[in-house]
């Protein structure tokens, strides 16, 4: 794998990019690649530290000649968002990923890739190392904790970065210039079930949605993908109505920030209706292959048949709890709430249902909520809170970071668009972006940045089978290092 990608052109951009898919790196765990990095920044005379938040920080002085320029900062996450295809046994925290390349993209077919933001990590790292390079002083800012809840940005210390520009590196439409970003707040649900027995007579069965596409519960939430686990409870919800089952188990999805693509419930039932159970799943099956048909080609529903033995469970959550749980779960946002007025076709607040599990009577339940607008997404938030206290559920919300209100009027705008057209002979458009980039946060730490985000095409992101398109990375590097001699020499 890592011999394909330092094949690839720019050379010095994809050799750090195979190290990064060789170095595990969930959130949380990104010790043993911080410590390669200041092995490798050592070895080129680069000054490294790791602040109080475990980010990486690397300082490089100006070209000679242009010390009195500017400086500038580059700025990515080291962690990556894991996710990996049912029937695929990857270990994120010991194995190294596998990738190819097919028909011009750099490809993870079972497991996300991590190019959101290893990319960015990797282009960053390039262009300390790009000899004959005029730029000013550059600290590259690698922050760590990114995808769980920003935590690295968030601990950043005031005073921390001496730059007065801030070029971040973790957006992936190429051609695109960013000047702003939602902001976020996650809702955490909670209730502990009361629990009756079950019958002695009973059928076990375990329903599951499998197959959907899932991706960024940002950049994607408006493709109007399938929610796995709204889809088992919305079946769930309409079964409850003409059948007395039993819920024992609930699980779906592993990230908040992720839209998920599977998700399964254990119930039990009288036998004598499981015929009729099945026929009715049926019908809600076909439905939704009608539905999600190009969306979603490879939506499944499957049920199977436990077998009742020692080990089955004995106990289940009661008729009135089942009813509460999936009530929520129904009545529960998810999806675009709107879209916004001022960037035309960009959502501006929406919410996903990330996560849900339902373990002997213990019910949690994670949404991520976003919106350009701060006060949206507290609103929604809210309203989420709410909903739950309706079905006797605890909720609260946590881990908001701001969003980056975006300055259309930015002379650091002015000057990558100019850089821009001069090296590829067309205009670059400017845009907001729904996703969670780490620049509000920054922003709020030192407000006297003045931020621009760019980076090459990636698609899939947060899902398997994520890729990035090898020439955009070409170009985005091209960019980067023109615009970074045009800071120099302004």
């Amino acid at each position: 794998m890592s011999a394909n990608l330092k094949k690839l052109n720019p050379q010095p951009v994809w050799a750090h990019f195979a190290t990064l898919c060789e170095i595990p790196r969930a959130s949380y765990h990104e010790a043993a690649l911080i410590e390669h990095l200041k092995q490798w920044a050592l070895e080129y005379g680069i000054e490294s530290t790791v602040d109080a938040a475990g980010n990486l920080i690397l300082r490089k002085q100006a070209s000679a000649g242009y010390e009195a320029s500017s400086g500038v900062i580059l700025q990515g996450h080291l962690d990556m968002v894991c996710q990996v295809n049912s029937g695929t046994i990857h270990d994120f925290l010991r194995d190294p990923l596998n990738v190819s390349v097919q028909e011009g993209w750099v490809v993870a077919e079972n497991t996300t890739l991590g190019a959101d933001n290893g990319i960015g990590v990797a282009l960053a790292l390039a262009a300390l190392e790009e000899p004959g390079l005029i730029h000013p002083a550059l600290e590259v800012l690698l922050t760590v904790n990114e995808e769980s809840g920003m935590d690295g940005a968030r601990g950043l210390l005031p005073g921390t970065l001496q730059g007065k520009t801030l070029i971040n590196l973790d957006t992936e439409e190429w051609g695109l210039f960013y000047l702003g970003c939602a902001g976020g707040v996650d809702v955490e649900v909670h209730h502990d079930c009361e629990q009756e027995n079950l019958p002695a007579e009973k059928a076990l069965l375990k329903l599951e949605v499998s197959g959907l596409c899932g991706g960024h519960s940002g950049i994607d939430i408006h493709l109007g993908r399938g929610n796995a686990i709204k889809l088992l409870s919305e079946a769930l919800l309409e079964l409850s109505e003409s059948a007395a089952f039993r819920l024992l188990e609930m699980k779906g999805g592993t990230a908040r920030n992720a839209i998920p693509r599977e998700a399964y419930a254990i119930i039990s039932l009288p036998a004598a209706d499981v015929v009729r159970i099945e026929e009715q799943l049926r019908q809600r099956y076909e439905a939704w292959q009608m539905h999600f048909w190009q969306v979603d080609p490879n939506l499944s529903l499957s049920i199977k048949h436990l077998l009742d033995c020692e080990n089955s469970p004995s106990s289940a959550v009661s008729g009135g709890g089942r009813d509460r749980l999936l009530g929520f779960l129904g009545a529960a946002a998810n999806g675009v709430a709107c879209i916004s007025e001022d960037f035309s076709g960009v959502t501006d607040t929406s919410v996903n249902l990330g996560v849900v599990s339902l373990e002997q009577g213990v019910f949690k339940a994670t949404f991520k909520v976003r919106s350009l607008h701060d006060q949206r997404a507290s609103e929604l938030a809210d309203k989420l809170i709410t909903d739950a206290a309706v079905f006797a559920l605890s909720a609260l919300k946590h881990g908001a970071y701001p969003a980056w209100t975006p300055n259309p009027s930015s002379e650091l705008l002015a000057l990558c668009q100019q850089v821009y057209s001069k090296e590829f002979g067309q205009a670059a458009s400017s845009q907001v972006i729904h996703a969670g980039l780490e620049c509000g946060l920054l922003a709020a730490s030192h407000p006297h940045l003045e931020m621009i985000s760019f980076g090459p095409d990636i698609r899939g992101a947060h899902a398997p089978g994520e890729r990035v398109k090898i020439e955009s990375v070409a170009d985005c590097y091209t960019l980067l290092k023109a615009v970074l001699q045009a800071l120099a020499t302004k």
